[in-house]
């Protein structure tokens, strides 16, 4: 019997050598109950620390209800201090940025902006953001890219790019154009997890032809 893969049901999918999980990495989508934020299977997040609140230390400035989501796809992978940001209870459109409805209610018809409706985070599949990384308000960031430790992404990103520094830049793509529409083709990240698996060797490999054969073998 071949064995285990991958389990979308687990909480910590990583085990030791012993055979004990690694209880500070866990699969988003098992321990997030946000209405407001949506997660992909099988994308995981490392934490140095105990968490007790995943989904407020991923987004701290996300509250249930507000004008806003985060939407994460499949295969992510986040790491220790990554955050997304929300845009906050801060007006811009007056003199002040001093957030004088928080504390007094009554001062909400002052503010009609802070319940507009604003534009949702979006990762897509198979994105690695690196330890400390963040991630502005409205940002969309494409499928395979990767977001170097420490960036502040303040701008959308192509799909398999590498953005670093701060504020974000892209430093390259990752794979020729050729190899990129493959993979755009592919989506991987949908397929079965038996195919997935079987493609696991094209995956780690790098090798172009091994994956166009695998495109022409699942997507013709």
């Amino acid at each position: 019997m071949p064995a285990p893969f991958l389990d979308a049901r687990q909480r910590h999918p990583l085990t030791n050598i012993h055979g004990e999980p690694h209880t500070q990495t866990v699969q988003l989508a098992r321990v997030i109950d946000h209405p407001n934020i949506e997660v992909g299977d099988f994308t995981y997040y490392n934490d140095f620390e105990p968490v007790a609140d995943y989904a407020a230390r991923i987004a701290p400035y996300l509250y249930p209800g507000a004008p806003e989501r985060l939407r994460i796809g499949r295969f992510c992978q986040i790491a220790h201090g990554v955050r997304f940001l929300a845009a906050g209870n801060h007006p811009m459109d007056g003199f002040s940025t001093y957030p004088f409805s928080m504390f007094d209610h009554a001062q909400m018809e002052h503010y009609p902006g802070l319940f507009a409706e604003r534009p949702d985070t979006a990762i897509g599949h198979d994105v690695w953001l690196g330890q400390g990384a963040m991630v502005l308000p409205g940002v969309r960031i494409g499928n395979g890219a990767v977001i170097g430790a420490g960036a502040v992404v303040a701008r959308d990103v192509p799909a398999w790019s590498i953005v670093v520094g701060n504020p974000g830049q892209v430093l390259r793509q990752r794979f020729p154009e050729a190899v990129q529409a493959l993979l755009d083709r592919l989506e991987w990240w949908h397929l079965p997890l038996d195919e997935i698996r079987a493609l696991v060797p094209v995956l780690a490999s790098g090798d172009g032809a091994g994956l166009e054969r695998a495109v022409l073998r699942l997507r013709s």
